[in-house]
């Protein structure tokens, strides 16, 4: 014994923190690896990683990231000292060959990079979705709305079926006007994107309510390289104008502090006969620094504001008949307004003893006015059916969580607990019947909602050998839900509370650095509408999921990267409540089964081509063959294209997206049609300024973006139709931007 605490006490140590070159903030998930020891880490929040009981030795330490180029470092280790190391990673092109497979991510999630959002056609935040393999997006309101989001064989509507976070803050909004899950994340300027994280299924145990068919993370800058100022303008009258200054410049660098502030203007009439008169703004403004030796704080506001006229959908009897072209309106009245101002304080703590402990506290004010009418003349033949749906919301929240990395023997046990809590308070959530977005001839409903959700989750990643690892959590959830009804006579306060637990293991087994087999499995959940439980005494407040992924991760050649998966989801209850119509759809129990495939390989040096492929079959549990299928669910689709990235500073992508066919309504006697529609983007970078031109739709392809089957009755119709409505797609739409940096 006294031979071996002499040995052990004579070892010595590796410790580092690695920066942001360009930045000059700590850089977290870099890979550290020591060369022949089978000895790897990850750097922390605060950009730290440590190496212990080290024999006396000369070692090289290889640090590795997506999109920055690696480093190979030699550090001489004796007895009795650890060896400290800072390091600066600079951008850089992705290598493919770079990229290997391990354990010591096995359970993270994919992550889109600010080198594919820069690559990329993007109007607004929202459509960096679409990066994510196998999602898609539809605008149909103009580019006021929120947009409805298909992934995994969902009509996810606004949001009902993905749970979106910026910063760590919910985008969600549960029991909105406008339906459950409305998710609008049109707050968010493009350009302070750094990066989005995601995970497809129900297997991540800090992500809660709407993660069923998965979730993604926008994460904003926390500092400006350099600040610039961007200029755009485009067919149908489109012009937008973004800013963004830094504030502290190099000597809050130095010192690991940042800030600035940034706003975005847009305006478009857009290419619909009727001029959408779209008004955009955004503020925001961002600090992050040390306030402590091993604390980091990052404080967030914003407020966005956004009016807009929309076309509506429209019949295909209408374009048929001449009434009016594919660009038209039926009811030219439609719009809506919408604002929301945010808060958000982020803290990280790392510990002596290496605990992670994060807190963070947000708060929105939120508004909504939307005016729509889906049916026409169906209801009232006199005045029409436009609706009003409104409301003002206050939202509160708090996360926080603790983990730490613990070693046994040769495992390794990263163990996490947290805490969430979410409190919605709602005033004057309305659906009206209207008319001219002025008259209101009768009120369905009106009323306040009290929503609380909290949580609390335990989970455990453990790397048993450099090759297997497992990971494991539980989560319960809890949910408080009131309603007070406005329009009964006296006003009446009902209740109802339910709460779910939701627990997850997913496995990882790494053969070499280019080959892992994964299996996932989980259960989740999405609540429901407040104004649906509560008068039902609180029945179905938050129906079950529980879906499992078998995939594989491999390299087939150096510079080429494939993600295949199979994959089941199971649901208890598809039972959403429709904003659009006023009504509860009880659909009852559904299943869906697909198989995911995503290549990405690397042509040259500075050329990148890649591809996803998504099929889904998707159907109702329990009902006749034939009568079970999901309206408007996805069953196959596919997007990729051609990336350019060249030393001289030219850039830019190439890329389609491609949806097929799919059933309107449950027996598929109304189709959906498919589409094929590619995008352009050319920039030109130097130092001081980029020039960019964005094509949407280069083909000039004639495609229907968003499709229901909805009865509705035209003025002069003596009985109502049932067919696909639509909203149209742009047409060749091109826009030319200029951005300077200083």
């Amino acid at each position: 014994m006294l031979v071996s605490l002499r040995a052990l006490a004579h070892l010595g140590g590796i410790s580092g923190v690695v920066y942001d070159q360009a930045t000059r903030l700590p850089l977290k998930d870099v890979t550290v690896q020591l060369s022949g020891t089978g000895k790897a880490a990850i750097t922390n929040e605060l950009g730290q990683y440590r190496f212990e009981s080290l024999v006396a030795a000369r070692y090289k330490v290889e640090l590795t990231h997506v999109s920055f180029r690696a480093q190979v470092l030699e550090v001489n280790v004796t007895d009795d000292e650890t060896a400290f190391l800072k390091t600066e990673l600079a951008n850089a092109n992705v290598e493919l060959s770079e990229v290997t497979v391990s354990t010591q991510r096995a359970h993270d999630q994919q992550l889109i990079s600010s080198l594919d959002i820069r690559l990329r056609p993007i109007t607004n935040s929202q459509e960096i979705l679409r990066i994510v393999p196998g999602l898609f997006i539809g605008q149909h309101a103009g580019g006021g709305k929120a947009e409805q989001i298909f992934l995994r064989g969902f009509d996810i509507d606004h949001g009902t079926d993905i749970q979106l976070t910026v910063d760590g803050m919910p985008v969600n909004m549960v029991s909105h006007a406008h339906g459950q899950g409305y998710a609008d994340l049109h707050f968010v300027i493009p350009e302070l994107v750094n990066g989005v994280d995601f995970k497809k299924g129900t297997y991540t145990t800090d992500k809660g309510n709407f993660s069923t068919a998965g979730w993604a993370d926008f994460r904003t800058k926390d500092a400006l390289e350099k600040s610039f100022v961007k200029l755009e303008a485009g067919q149908f009258d489109t012009y937008r104008a973004v800013a963004g200054i830094d504030l502290l410049g190099r000597k809050g660098r130095e010192k690991n502090q940042s800030a600035y502030i940034a706003s975005e203007y847009s305006f478009t009439n857009s290419y619909f006969d009727n001029p959408q008169h779209f008004n955009r703004l955004n503020l925001v403004g961002k600090y992050h620094g040390h306030i402590a030796p091993n604390t980091n704080l990052t404080l967030t506001g914003s407020t966005f504001w956004s009016k807009w006229n929309h076309s509506g959908q429209i019949p295909d009897r209408a374009i048929e008949s001449g009434l009016i072209g594919f660009y038209g309106s039926i009811d030219p009245t439609e719009g809506g307004e919408t604002s929301r101002t945010n808060f958000n304080a982020q803290f990280v703590t790392v510990t002596p003893r290496n605990f992670v402990i994060k807190n963070q506290v947000f708060y929105s004010n939120y508004n909504f006015e939307l005016y729509s009418n889906f049916t026409f003349f169906l209801e009232d033949s006199l005045n029409g059916d436009q609706i009003r749906q409104k409301e003002r919301r206050n939202l509160y929240g708090y996360n926080g969580s603790i983990s730490k990395e613990t070693f046994i023997g040769k495992t390794s046990w990263v163990t996490t607990a947290g805490i969430q809590y979410r409190h919605d308070l709602t005033r004057g959530t309305e659906l009206s019947h209207t008319k001219n977005r002025t008259e209101t001839l009768e009120h369905y409903q009106l009323g306040n909602i009290n929503e609380l959700n909290a949580s609390v989750y335990v989970d455990e990643v453990v790397r048993f050998t450099d090759r297997f690892s497992v990971n494991a959590g539980v989560r319960l959830d809890y949910f408080r839900d009131q309603y007070e009804d406005l329009l009964d006579k006296p006003v009446t306060k009902k209740h109802a509370g339910d709460a779910i637990v939701s627990p997850k293991i997913n496995f990882y087994y790494t053969f070499n650095p280019g080959l892992q087999l994964y299996l996932n499995t989980g259960k989740g959940f999405h609540s429901n509408d407040t104004r649906v439980v509560v008068p039902q005494g609180g029945k179905q407040i938050l129906p079950g999921a529980y879906g499992s992924d078998l995939g594989v991760i491999f390299k087939p050649f150096p510079k080429m990267v494939v993600n295949a998966a199979a994959w089941y989801l199971w649901m208890a209850q598809e039972f959403v409540y429709v904003g659009d119509a006023g009504v509860v759809e009880p659909s009852g129990k559904s299943r869906r089964q697909g198989l995911d495939l995503s290549v990405r390989y690397q042509l040259t040096k500075t050329l990148y081509a890649d591809a996803d492929f998504n099929t889904a079959k998707p159907r109702a549990v329990g009902e006749i063959e034939g009568m079970n299928h999901l309206p408007l669910a996805p069953v196959f689709t596919s997007a990729g294209g051609l990336s350019l990235q060249m030393p001289n500073g030219l850039n830019g992508s190439l890329r389609y997206r491609y949806i097929a066919n799919r059933p309107a309504n449950e027996d598929n006697s109304i189709v959906a049609k498919g589409y094929f529609v590619s995008d352009l983007q050319l920039n030109y970078t130097q130092s001081r300024y980029n020039v960019g031109l964005s094509i949407q739709n280069l083909f000039n392809t004639k495609w229907k973006e968003t499709q229901f089957a909805t009865e509705s009755r035209l003025k002069d119709e003596a009985e109502p139709v049932q067919e696909i409505h639509f909203t149209p797609g742009t047409p060749f739409a091109a826009k030319l931007g200029v951005t300077f940096f200083f």
